[in-house]
């Protein structure tokens, strides 16, 4: 069969390329035409357009390139069209492969499948509208969606598990690492390490990791501060933002500074649930200018009571957001301090992770999404 993929930034490229491999394990003569990455490429087929000509986020980049955008929108559409696929599959990215879904739906008889949900139970619950609409089949990789989609909105998705799970488990399966060949490696001095997560894009990261570093500091005598930097932004942007502060750099060794953290500072996001995968104690920090504004309409706009996928996973509180003007040194300080040391708030965090992965399921969620969605085609649905 014929697929086609579209993603827009780097953890799509990821997911979709793992999809794409069970898929040709499952469909020998499967052929793929994509918008995509690296990482797809590697699964052969043919990429049209690399997911980075897509991927502006925010307001003021996109409308500075709103013309590229709708450019590249329009391209899309018509190459899929002309292509004529047995499926379109859509990952993530919903403000741009929505567009893609409505248009497509609205031309064609091809079936849209969408995996990696759009996280309307956040914000944008409208959109749900849309999904009902032009989206054939919905596969799912968070376990509360499925309440969410099908007990409030009547619409029965796919639960496959989450890849996350497979990612790390292979991990800490194929790793032959020890905390003496790390810390030799990369340099460091062999004290305990605090690991800082501070986002991939460059507001986000200014916005945090300054007052991460600030807090992590009053640990520095007993501890060593590592970043994890993402591989889009340049070493001098963290010095810049670090300003002489000690803290390490290293570039493409996230879950190996995760398997050999004491405890993490955190900004929302997959990170946080990859942190709790490798039981790593953290503290979710996310700041915002206009901190007092922001934390109003969180509470006014956003549907769900926290931002972190741990807590939304567990469905309470397992570990401490510090959200807008509630991410302070002071704060972040206390709540690190916290769990660092032996305790009922580290057991009792470490606890609570048990428990969102027993929510999450077993690894595989490439391989039962691959099969669910040959199974579908097959049977002629939709």
């Amino acid at each position: 069969m014929k697929y086609y993929l579209i993603v827009g930034e780097a953890s799509g490229d990821l997911h979709a390329s793992r999809l794409m491999k069970e898929l040709k394990a499952q469909d020998p003569r499967a052929e793929f035409r994509f918008i995509g990455g690296d990482l797809m490429q590697e699964q052969g087929g043919l990429m049209v357009r690399h997911y980075k000509d897509l991927a502006y986020m925010g307001f003021i980049p996109v409308l500075l390139h709103a013309r590229t955008i709708l450019k590249n929108m329009r391209a899309c559409k018509r190459d899929v069209l002309e292509w004529r696929p047995d499926v379109l599959i859509l990952v993530d990215y919903p403000g741009f492969n929505l567009s893609v879904a409505e248009y497509i739906h609205a031309h064609s008889q091809i079936p849209v499948f969408y995996y990696i949900s759009p996280k309307i139970w956040a914000w944008k619950e409208y959109r749900i509208k849309n999904i009902k609409r032009d989206v054939d089949e919905l596969f799912s990789i968070l376990p509360f969606e499925v309440d969410f989609f099908e007990n409030r909105h009547h619409y029965p998705i796919h639960y496959v598990g989450n890849p996350t799970l497979d990612e790390v488990e292979a991990y800490k399966r194929e790793a032959q690492d020890s905390f003496e060949r790390f810390v030799l490696e990369n340099g460091l001095d062999g004290r305990p390490v605090i690991a800082l997560l501070a986002g991939s894009r460059k507001q986000e990261i200014k916005d945090n990791l300054r007052i991460m570093v600030k807090a992590a500091s009053a640990y520095a005598g007993r501890y060593e501060l590592v970043l994890a930097a993402a591989p889009n932004i340049e070493a001098d942007f963290y010095e810049k933002v670090l300003d002489g502060r000690k803290v390490s750099i290293l570039y493409g060794q996230t879950y190996r500074i995760l398997s050999h953290a004491r405890a993490a500072l955190v900004t929302s996001g997959t990170a946080t649930l990859e942190a709790a995968l490798f039981r790593v104690p953290q503290v979710v920090c996310y700041y915002t200018a206009c901190g007092k504004l922001v934390s109003f309409l969180r509470r006014h706009i956003l549907k769900v009571k926290y931002i972190s996928l741990v807590n939304l996973v567990a469905g309470r509180e397992v570990v401490r957001e510090l959200v807008a003007d509630g991410m302070t040194v002071e704060r972040v300080r206390e709540e690190l301090g916290r769990i660092l040391t032996d305790g009922h708030d580290r057991g009792g965090m470490l606890q609570g992770y048990e428990e969102m992965a027993s929510r999450l399921g077993t690894p595989g969620a490439p391989v039962r999404a691959a099969r669910e969605m040959i199974s579908s085609l097959k049977a002629g649905k939709p």
